[in-house]
């Protein structure tokens, strides 16, 4: 199996983002494709990100916490 066909997996990263690897694509709510150029990001789930859907940190200083 090639890399473009493996498929894709989303990782809770504790207190902190979604980690998302492989080849995906991204869409927001209206369907517009965000570009992302890399093989893994990491997505938001604090809400508090400049740069939604992608993490910027922000939930270190916010005391983002998860129940994982």
């Amino acid at each position: 199996m090639s890399a473009d066909h493996e498929p894709a997996t989303i990782t809770p990263y504790p207190d902190g983002p979604l980690l998302v690897r492989g080849a995906v694509e991204l869409h927001a709510a209206d369907g517009t494709p965000i570009p992302s150029h890399r093989r893994t990001v990491a997505l938001c789930r604090c809400g508090l990100s400049a740069l939604k859907p992608f993490c910027d940190g922000t939930h270190k200083p916010a005391g983002f916490r998860t129940e994982d």
